[in-house]
């Protein structure tokens, strides 16, 4: 892909970025379901289904009313703002692609901090033959990620607009198909929005995201409920927040492109 040097840089970045994310679209329609799922699709009890999807949903409850100020200890709020607040600086100054990629950089820096951290705790659990009882941390790990992308971005977390949109991307992240059109195309009309969110908004959205991480996660939660062997499925801990971060970053940096070039 070639540009002419006096095109503005955040429009560059914005071309390069719904190339990419094209190419994801296009990706996700074309998924075939994996062996081992297929192997293990009349192994997995119902009751399994129905426990994992609850669970999921008290974890982004719990989360929500009582969590953020565990999560928030674990990093220091006023950092992000400084620093973004200088990127945003020193873009008002060099107003080009280095400056604009700061921003993603810092982003990059957490998702990689909490990779690590999910891949420990999948694992130890799973070494231990413990699959749900480890989703409130995995959702902790999870939030954190999403809420440092961000801030890396100058966005906040916590009003219901943003709790709605970041139930969103865990949703969608996890989606394959039709669905996952759909709803991408949802994310990018509602960010451009400014619609009410209500309580009752963020109570349906946190049902729809707990069915959808629970369907994607479930093959591998009931390996890790398998001592030793769920060393294996703990790992995919990492793989999931990876694929979630990833798509977070992805519309969060469409958020803010969008914002910088009006």
């Amino acid at each position: 892909m070639f540009f002419r040097k006096d095109i503005d840089p955040v429009k560059r970045e914005l071309t390069i970025l719904e190339s990419k994310e094209r190419k994801l679209v296009q990706k996700r329609t074309n998924v075939k379901e994996s062996y081992i799922n297929r192997l293990l699709e009349d192994k997995v009890p119902e009751k399994l289904r129905n426990t994992l999807e609850r669970a999921f949903e008290k974890a982004f409850e719990l989360v929500f009313t009582k969590g953020n100020i565990i999560i928030e200890k674990t990093y220091n709020k006023d950092d992000y703002m400084y620093e973004y607040e200088n990127n945003e600086y020193i873009h008002s100054e060099q107003n080009n692609r280095k400056s604009l990629k700061q921003f993603s950089r810092k982003s990059g820096e957490s998702k990689k901090k909490n990779m690590i951290i999910s891949g420990i705790e999948g694992a130890g659990m799973g070494a231990l033959g413990i699959g749900i009882p480890d989703i409130p941390v995995f959702t902790g790990v999870l939030l954190k990620s999403i809420y440092e992308i961000a801030m890396s971005y100058g966005y906040e977390y916590e009003s219901k607009y943003e709790r709605f949109f970041i139930l969103k991307l865990i949703e969608t992240a996890m989606d394959e198909g039709e669905s996952f059109i759909s709803n991408n195309n949802g994310i990018n009309i509602f960010m451009e929005s400014d619609v009410y969110v209500s309580d009752d908004d963020i109570s349906s959205q946190i049902k729809r995201t707990a069915m959808s991480v629970s369907k994607g996660m479930l093959y591998m939660k009931f390996i890790q409920g398998i001592p030793v062997v769920g060393i294996a499925g703990g790992i995919t801990n990492t793989v999931y927040l990876k694929k979630i971060s990833e798509y977070a970053d992805m519309k969060y940096k469409r958020r803010f492109l969008i914002n910088k070039s009006r």
